[in-house]
């Protein structure tokens, strides 16, 4: 250990005049209401930040929802006119829609049962 005193930031010796605790306080409370507000500028940054990228984000996952409609349903009409050569078009219309009925009943069943195990998990 030294007997030297310890340099501190602002000092008499330095020419500086000296400073109040009142007027050392007012400066705290500017420069922490000063940070605060850069502080809150950048959240509110960051914020629209966020909300562009789920906007957009949800913009392109609609557009892939309804390009996948629309593949299936061209898949639908292909199966449809493929059996027509094989059945009367009537009957190819109806033998794909309850094929597709048939494959919604199970993914719905599928689904439910997700549900169950984890509803069952959860409690």
């Amino acid at each position: 250990m030294t007997d030297e005193p310890a340099v501190t930031a602002v000092t008499p010796e330095d020419g500086a005049p000296d400073e109040s605790v009142r007027d050392v306080l007012n400066r705290l409370y500017a420069d922490g209401r000063a940070y605060a507000a850069a502080e809150a500028e950048k959240q509110k940054l960051r914020a629209g930040l966020v909300a562009t990228g789920v906007r957009n984000a949800a913009i392109f996952g609609v557009i892939a929802l309804i390009l996948l409609f629309a593949g299936i349903v061209a898949l639908l009409v292909g199966l449809i006119f493929t059996l027509a050569q094989y059945v009367a078009p009537i009957w190819a219309t109806l033998i794909v829609f309850g094929g597709a009925l048939l494959l919604a009943a199970l993914l719905l069943l599928l689904a439910k049962g997700c549900i169950g195990r984890m509803t069952k998990a959860i409690t």
